[in-house]
């Protein structure tokens, strides 16, 4: 995919995990270099067998570290694009340490209904269009303590298989709403046709 002459709200990521299936939507307007990043490493097939390290049901599950421990990364960092969007079921946002410009490629999927804490505190830059039950089924997992004494390691790897990038004819908004596009070809208008 050409990612210097596609539009990112069209662009959906397709998570192959152990659970199942999720079909994720961007958000260029709210998190644009977050957006490139995370499609950029896609494209690399750099998350491609990399296991989901950090479970907490009933709130997130995490992915995106080359190591498996949470400390690794791509070997650069992402300025921070923090938004309006709100960390609801399903939203996807950039990991990162205490710094703000710290995230590279791990990411979280946002497991309960509202997250309000992590609001404006971390880069929200998508959303699940599809799958959301294989979300439930990968925080589901039983997890261990881990290291940091929190219980959020999986006793199971949890692995993202594959992210395979499509094009869509619809785009995402923040709100989780799909919007048509029209065809190329055709005007946009807001009036309606005869």
């Amino acid at each position: 995919m050409d990612l210097d002459n596609v539009d990112f709200s069209r662009v959906r990521a397709r998570f192959v995990t152990d659970k199942g299936e999720i079909l994720l939507g961007f958000f260029p307007d709210k998190a644009p270099r977050t957006v490139r990043n995370f499609l950029e490493l896609a494209e690399k097939k750099f998350y491609d067998g990399l296991i989901f390290h950090r479970v907490i049901k009933d709130f997130m599950v995490q992915g995106g570290c080359p190591e498996g421990t949470g400390t690794g990364g791509p070997g650069h960092t992402v300025e921070a694009e923090f938004n309006d969007t709100l960390h609801e079921r399903g939203v996807i946002s950039m990991a990162r340490s205490r710094h703000p410009d710290s995230a590279g490629s791990q990411f979280f999927f946002v497991h309960s209904d509202h997250a309000s804490h992590l609001d404006g505190q971390y880069t929200a830059f998508g959303r699940i269009v599809e799958g959301l039950d294989v979300l439930d089924a990968l925080a589901s997992v039983e997890c261990e303590f881990g290291p940091g004494g929190e219980r959020s390691r999986p006793t199971e790897d949890l692995r993202l298989t594959r992210v395979i990038l499509e094009l869509s004819d619809d785009s995402v908004d923040a709100e989780g709403e799909s919007r048509e596009e029209p065809a190329s070809d055709e005007p946009a208008s807001e009036e309606p046709q005869e």
